[in-house]
Parts: structure tokens; C-alpha cells; sequence
């Protein structure tokens, strides 16, 4: 007797969804995208895989349809299809928190040993910008905080911040930004603020869920 059912149907379909995230380079990959639409090859440069590796993770997830493609001249420009692969994303890491122990020991030994402190709240950063009381602070690559940033964010990309001390007031809290809640780059850039006298926290997570909360976002460059 065939099992073959609507429910049943729709379940491998949801299968396929869940087969085409189940890589590592996948999410990383979608953590790019995250940020705003890039092509391949710039993608491929940020994650350090190839050109021809990126492509054809992101060919298995666009069949999935989980990210969007478009062509533009001789470039193909890759998106999340959806806000809700943000939401996805967000609970695989809320399970694997709860649940998995290699990754409490990774947050422990790496994460927590440079910021145990509680980050700040979107809803607190947002009110003390709006009051000139913070400065946040842009960690990410020029090319990402033009894709959409923060209201009053400045951008000094972690390979610069210790050149550009200068730039920020000793008197003012800083909170640092970046692609996420695990984006390595932030907590660098609070370790390293800190070290030098500076009082710094971060953002509980970074710009796409910023966005997917509905908040303001600004493009460009200033």
C-alpha cells in the first residue's frame, strides 16, 4: 500500500529545504548575503572558497529557494529569497545553543572569554543613538555597511581600528556591530577598544536582524 500522501508530500519538500542549509559553507554563505545582495565572486572572496564552490552552493539553495539570483552584465547577483531564512537561521542556532555541547564550548571558550559582558539590546542602542549618547560603531568591510547600515553608524573596518583610535571620544560608549550575533568581528573590535581604555559593548546580534525587526536602515557610504 503506497504511503503517498498530501502531508507526506509537502514533508520532502520541507526535506529538501532543510538538506540544501545542511553545510557549513551554506549558512556562511548566507550570512553574506545577509548583509545585502553580492555577487558570486565577491562572496567567494569573503568566505574564501571559489568561485566555482561558492556557485554551486548557492545553485542548490536557489533551487531550494532559499536565495534569489539575477544577472547583471556578465555578473550574477545573489539575495535571501525571503526575510524568513533570517528566522530560520535564528532558530537553528537557538537549538543548536540549548542543545548541542560543542557548541557551548566553542561560545565559552572563544566568545564568552572576549565579552561575557550582556550586550546591548536593539531597542536600547536605537533609543540612545536617537539621544547622541553612544557611538555605534561599524566594524564590517566598507562595501557591506554601503549595502545598509545603522542610523549615525560610523564605519571603521576592524583591519583599521587601531590606526583610527583617534577618530572616537574616550568619553562616550561605544557598541560595535557587525554581521551577527556570532560575527567574530565584533567582539575583536570590543576586546581590542578595551584594552585601550575605551568603554565598549556590542549589539545583541548584527544588521540583519536589525532589519528583520523592521528598524531603520540607511545605503550608502556616509
Amino acid at each position: 500500500m503506497s504511503r503517498s500522501t498530501p502531508k507526506l508530500a509537502l514533508f520532502t519538500q520541507f526535506a529538501a529545504v532543510a538538506k540544501a542549509l545542511a553545510h557549513a559553507h551554506r549558512l556562511e554563505i548566507l550570512e553574506q548575503l545577509a548583509q545585502g545582495e553580492r555577487s558570486v565572486e565577491v562572496v567567494a572572496q569573503r568566505t574564501g572558497l571559489s568561485v566555482a564552490n561558492t556557485s554551486q552552493h548557492l545553485q542548490h539553495m536557489r533551487r531550494a529557494g532559499i536565495v534569489a539570483g539575477r544577472r547583471e552584465g556578465k555578473f550574477v547577483l545573489y539575495t535571501l529569497a525571503d526575510e524568513a531564512v533570517l528566522d530560520l537561521m535564528a532558530t537553528l542556532r537557538r537549538i543548536a545553543e540549548r542543545n548541542v555541547a560543542e557548541v557551548e564550548r566553542v561560545i565559552r571558550s572563544y566568545f564568552n572569554d572576549r565579552d561575557s559582558m550582556e550586550a546591548v539590546s536593539r531597542e536600547q542602542l536605537l533609543a540612545n543613538s536617537r539621544a547622541g549618547v553612544v557611538i555605534v560603531l561599524d566594524v564590517r568591510p566598507a562595501d557591506e555597511f554601503a549595502l545598509g547600515h545603522l542610523p549615525r553608524a560610523v564605519n571603521i573596518p576592524l583591519r583599521e581600528l587601531e590606526a583610527r583610535l583617534g577618530e572616537l571620544d574616550r568619553d562616550q560608549e561605544i557598541v560595535a556591530y557587525c554581521r551577527g550575533p556570532y560575527c567574530v568581528l565584533s567582539y575583536e573590535a570590543v576586546a581590542a577598544l578595551r584594552a585601550r581604555g575605551f568603554k565598549a559593548r556590542r549589539l545583541e546580534d548584527g544588521l540583519p536582524e536589525w532589519r528583520a525587526a523592521g528598524l531603520p536602515i540607511v545605503t550608502g557610504s556616509a
